[in-house]
This record gives structure tokens, C-alpha cells and sequence, in this order.
């Protein structure tokens, strides 16, 4: 990213619905032309990488606090956001270099689902200088 973001985040909740409001903030972000950044760690990098999302996000263990009928339109919005998160020229999306390690996942693997790269933490928040900073 050029520019300092006007907002930065780390993601690290495991809890869809959480993953879904800081993805929302992001995105509204940089829809309206302000640059953001997210750090995407642990649970919600799991969750981000996950090719079969809309299904994992239906199961009452993962989102208890939605209804039965309401699972649907939440793993649609869901896909579609990070989807959304990972394709906006405004909006760089990291992987956590020690998630990365951790997880045994593999940085070319992190890039070909659409994430920017792998950054620590402390280079992501040198990169985000003055962003309001948001951890979800």
C-alpha cells in the first residue's frame, strides 16, 4: 500500500460473525476511497483461507447466535465479503508471518488465495503509522 491507511486492523478471531464486522469495516473503508489494511492471524486467517467457508459458517458450532434460516444469507455475505476484502485495489489484506509459521501454511499458498503476502506484526504496524487501529 502507497499510503498510510486510514484504517488498519488485525484480525484474529476464529468467530465468524467478528471476522464479518471487521471485514465489514475494512471494506466500507476503502469503498469510500480511504486506504485500509488487515493482518489477518490465527482463527481468521483459518477462516479467510478456508475454500469451503459458506459451508463451515452454516454449522450451529460456528455461528450459534444466528438462526437456522438466516445461516444462508450470512455464508453468501460472508464469501462475498471476504471475496470483496481480498479483490479491492484500496484494501491490502497480510498474512501474520508467525500464524503463517505456526499453522504450517506455506507464504505461496497465502498469496494464491489473494492475501497481499506475509508481514510480522510490528512491520504492519510500522505500515499503518497514525491508522486508527482496530483489533477484532
Amino acid at each position: 500500500m502507497a499510503s498510510t491507511p486510514a484504517l488498519a486492523a488485525i484480525l484474529a478471531t476464529g468467530e465468524p460473525e467478528r471476522l464479518y464486522s471487521g471485514l465489514s469495516a475494512l471494506v466500507s473503508t476503502a469503498a469510500d476511497d480511504r486506504p485500509a489494511a488487515a493482518l489477518a492471524s490465527f482463527g481468521a486467517l483459518d477462516l479467510i483461507l478456508d475454500p469451503d467457508l459458506p459451508r463451515r459458517v452454516q454449522e450451529h458450532e460456528a455461528t450459534p447466535s444466528l438462526s437456522w434460516a438466516g445461516r444462508d444469507t450470512f455464508a453468501r455475505s460472508l464469501k462475498e465479503l471476504v471475496e470483496a476484502a481480498l479483490s479491492m485495489d484500496g484494501l491490502t489484506v497480510h498474512a501474520c508471518a508467525a500464524s503463517v509459521e505456526t499453522m504450517g501454511l506455506e507464504p505461496a499458498a497465502v498469496t494464491e488465495r489473494g492475501l497481499d503476502g506475509v508481514k510480522s506484526t510490528p512491520r504492519f504496524l510500522k505500515d499503518a503509522g497514525d491508522a486508527t487501529l482496530i483489533f477484532v
